[in-house]
């Protein structure tokens, strides 16, 4: 009966963490410390021309970085003043770290100062991230 009980609790811990994630999967969140010094890696990726720039901190063999490239990507070339760069931190794992990033594909926004605006991590949602933006962007086609 020991049994039984600990394989329920086993499954009920495994559907609650599941849940959560998937819930958390591509949210739009607020900087955590915009004024903290990025690495450099992620700094040099910034735009000084670009309103805004989406840094996507991807690793080699990722299968949901490669769909978060295509909506940044695509929301990148159809909004003025954004720019999407993605950055490989299969090698760097010191900028994951500086960073707080314990999943990827994570991105953050990046204004022309290269101080952090918002983070997003997993596959970003294109409408809700378009409207975190919007009071950061001149203008969206």
């Amino acid at each position: 009966m020991i049994g039984l009980w600990v394989v329920l609790g086993t499954l009920a811990l495994g559907l609650v963490t599941g849940v959560t994630l998937a819930l958390r999967n591509g949210r739009v969140r607020a900087a955590r410390r915009p004024d903290r010094p990025l690495p450099t890696a992620v700094a040099e990726a910034v735009d000084p021309t670009a309103a805004v720039t989406l840094v996507q901190l991807s690793t080699t063999f990722c299968a949901p970085c490669r769909h978060a490239r295509a909506v940044l990507s695509t929301l990148a070339d159809r909004t003025e003043g954004l720019r999407h760069v993605d950055l490989d931190i299969t090698q760097r794992p010191e900028v994951a770290q500086r960073l707080g990033v314990l999943r990827t594909p994570t991105t953050l926004a990046l204004d022309a100062n290269a101080r952090e605006l918002l983070r997003i991590s997993g596959v970003p949602k294109a409408a809700e991230l378009l409207d975190a933006l919007r009071p950061h962007l001149v203008r969206v086609r």
